[in-house]
């Protein structure tokens, strides 16, 4: 039994993960429409600092990599840019059924660098996996108009400039979510959480800078905000310890992906009082097939940490 959950230790962070970012996902829906992209990544900063206890005490000296750090704090960078890119494209009049799922595939982009870069291998069951997912996230994102008719869609959609940059935060968040593997491989769990956290404050304070952010928000949307960088944090640390566990980039951001859908489409209803269809479930069903069958023929990869 010991073996068979060191086998899948990757996947248990990976799980984590996506709770956090499903909770995440629902505390941001209570400030999205108060609050502008600067303040509310302002808030997310405050509460990922509250994270720092957890990990500041297992950061060693010795085990800091100086250019795995600078590297860290860049693609830290990336996916900051990538969210507001994601609320700039709401700002310019792109719907969220229609933004969510779309920078929601940036899995896609992740396995592409994973085959292309990282020479990954999958099995046909893990490439099975893949398509099963990569359509339960776009059902249960509650635009499976895409599947139906993806021509009429995207003719909706249009040339717009909200989709521009919608596509671009596909882009920076599968290229963040590769390169997370790199930070991993190069510094501690600890140390690599510690670059994100670095590149989230430098963004703040150059949001801040240049007075960009409007501190003029209600107390509970700070409360709902930080608590939502808090739990935004936790679950970029989880993703680091399954990397460091041996996850494969191919899998770890499908998986994390899709099981946030899932637990935000779970917890919608409870706390938000939605109902689920019968294409939800369908998607929560086909989530579920697919995470196995991406976690089967995991080989383990030693790591120092």
């Amino acid at each position: 039994m010991s073996y068979y959950l060191k086998e899948r230790m990757w996947l248990v962070y990976t799980i984590f993960a996506a709770l956090s970012w499903g909770i995440w996902g629902i505390l941001t829906k209570f400030i999205s429409a108060d609050t502008g992209p600067f303040a509310t990544h302002f808030m997310f900063t405050i509460g990922a600092l509250f994270t720092l206890p957890l990990v500041i005490r297992r950061c060693k000296i010795k085990e800091a990599n100086i250019k795995g750090i600078i590297f860290g704090v860049c693609a830290g960078i990336i996916v900051v840019l990538g969210n507001v890119s994601v609320y700039q494209s709401f700002k310019m009049g792109g719907q969220a059924a229609i933004v969510i799922p779309f920078t929601n595939l940036y899995p896609l982009v992740t396995i592409l660098v994973a085959l292309a870069v990282f020479k990954e291998k999958l099995t046909p069951l893990n490439v099975l996996g893949i398509f099963i997912v990569v359509p339960a996230i776009i059902i249960m994102s509650g635009q499976s108009e895409i599947l139906r008719d993806p021509l009429h869609f995207f003719r909706n959609a249009g040339a717009k400039s909200w989709l521009i940059f919608a596509f671009i935060s596909l882009i920076l968040f599968g290229l963040y979510s590769a390169s997370q593997k790199v930070i991993a491989g190069n510094l501690t769990a600890s140390w690599s959480y510690i670059s994100f956290i670095i590149s989230s404050v430098l963004v703040s304070i150059t949001f801040i800078a240049f007075g960009v952010v409007d501190f003029h928000f209600q107390q509970k949307n700070f409360w709902f905000g930080s608590s939502a960088g808090f739990l935004d944090g936790l679950g970029v640390l989880a993703v680091f310890s399954a990397y460091r566990a041996g996850g494969k980039a191919s899998k770890v951001s499908t998986v994390a992906a899709t099981l946030q859908q899932v637990f935000t489409v779970s917890l919608a209803l409870v706390f938000l009082n939605e109902r689920i269809n019968l294409i939800s479930f369908t998607g929560i069903v086909m989530a579920i097939i697919g995470t196995y069958l991406l976690s089967t023929g995991q080989r383990i990869i030693k790591s120092k940490n």
